[in-house]
């Protein structure tokens, strides 16, 4: 029987983060940094090199992480322990942002003359470098040596963004978005320890655009949200993701492989290739069940004889998968009416494993959804009606949950 105590806790909740911020312009950016992870549950330790006090002071991190900003090695409260070295030790991750082409260089030539380069010397965790500098300082044969060296040493370095800069310049140095580096981390620290990492898993998000002429399309209402939330959370648990999306006015979650399609038969395609090698597949995409015979390669023109339109059935991209056994394979299923047996039959008719079902008039282009997960077994589990990354945590938790014991089973 499976655990119906899912668990949504947030995987950053209890985890134990250094940041170091270093002497650049963009450090002030790096306090949301600092505050998201603290909402998330993380012990956020900051540590302030001698130039980053230069531009941000210790109150703004204090503030935000409710923990003392650190800067000097020689005044930390050791209770036994050499303290610049337990920092090291104790940390689940090490976050360098925005890394200055200094601190770089440091890092790269092994000195630990201060206490963020004596932190990340002794530290077993995994670190995180995102460059900030000049272009033409970041560009350099030098820096990019260095780089070079940290990542054969298992730095994981976040390609700095093009843009303007503080100077009058545009270039290639501006520090990722906190967006970016926060997701990235996410990634890290499942990959070190979450429950699905070696696995590869693949989502679809988002509604199919059949078109009609080069201007109109058929479609459906499907903002893409909850698929979004699905990849985010399995890339959180260490999953390689895959997100396979139709049309949205989402951002997609850094860290995950993107691939974009507009129509059915795009999507059945990148399916079958994401698949090849994959272990879990979401199906979690609006995808459109009819598409137009004919597409017109002009606009047409508006006409008072109306429009008849003759559509023929898109491929059903589960079904063609139902003999994939080795796949653990979940479905959507979106109704309005008769909603557990309507799901029950999609599940048993697509040799899914499990299927969540939704009431379509109350969840389709909302913020929120009311789902029931429903497992081969005919059991059911429904779960209350929540903003969607929550429900999205809830399913992935119980995808895990399911996972294992479908392994154990083969």
């Amino acid at each position: 029987m499976y655990n119906r105590r899912l668990q949504m806790i947030d995987v950053l909740s209890g985890k134990r983060v250094i940041l170091g911020v270093c002497g650049s312009i963009a450090a002030y950016k790096v306090a949301e940094l600092a505050r998201n992870l603290t909402l998330a549950g993380a012990l956020v330790d900051v540590i302030l090199t001698e130039a980053a006090e230069r531009f941000v002071g210790t109150a703004t991190f204090q503030a935000v992480t409710g923990r003392p900003v650190l800067t000097d090695m020689w005044s930390l409260p050791e209770d036994g322990v050499v303290g610049h070295v337990s920092l090291g030790v104790d940390a689940d991750i090490v976050v360098i942002a925005p890394a200055t082409a200094n601190t770089i260089a440091r890092l790269a030539a092994g000195i630990s003359d201060d206490l963020l380069t004596t932190t990340v010397l002794v530290t077993q965790a995994p670190i995180l470098c995102a460059p900030a500098m000049n272009p033409n300082m970041y560009e350099a044969a030098v820096t990019q040596e260095n780089i070079a060296t940290l990542q054969r040493r298992g730095f994981t370095i976040l390609e700095p963004d093009v843009g303007r800069m503080a100077e009058p310049m545009v270039g290639k140095g501006r520090l990722p978005e906190v967006a970016t580096i926060e997701g990235e981390l996410r990634a890290l620290l499942g990959q070190h320890n979450g429950p699905l990492r070696g696995r590869k898993l693949v989502v679809t998000a988002g509604g199919t655009h059949e078109p009609i002429d080069p201007v109109r399309f058929v479609g459906n209402r499907s903002s893409g949200l909850m698929g979004y939330a699905l990849a985010a959370t399995a890339r959180d648990l260490g999953a390689t993701v895959t997100l396979i999306t139709g049309p949205t006015a989402l951002t997609p979650p850094s860290a995950v492989a993107l691939v974009r399609v507009e129509t059915a038969l795009e999507m059945r395609d990148a399916v079958h290739a994401a698949c090849q090698d994959a272990d879990i597949l979401v199906m979690n995409a609006a995808v459109a069940d009819y598409r137009p015979a004919d597409v017109v390669e002009q606009k047409m023109k508006k006409s008072d004889a109306g429009l008849l339109l003759q559509l023929v059935p898109n491929p059903d991209i589960l079904g063609e998968l139902a003999q994939r056994r080795d796949l653990f394979k979940v479905g959507f299923a979106a109704e309005t009416q008769d909603l557990v047996e309507n799901a029950t039959a999609k599940l048993t008719r697509k040799g899914l494993t499990m299927i969540v079902a939704n009431d379509a008039t109350t969840s389709i282009g909302q913020a929120e959804i009311q789902v029931t997960l429903l497992d081969a077994d005919g059991t059911g589990t429904p779960l209350s009606r929540q903003p969607k990354q929550q429900a999205a945590a809830a399913i992935i938790a119980a995808i895990v949950e399911r996972y294992l014991a479908f392994n154990q089973d083969r």
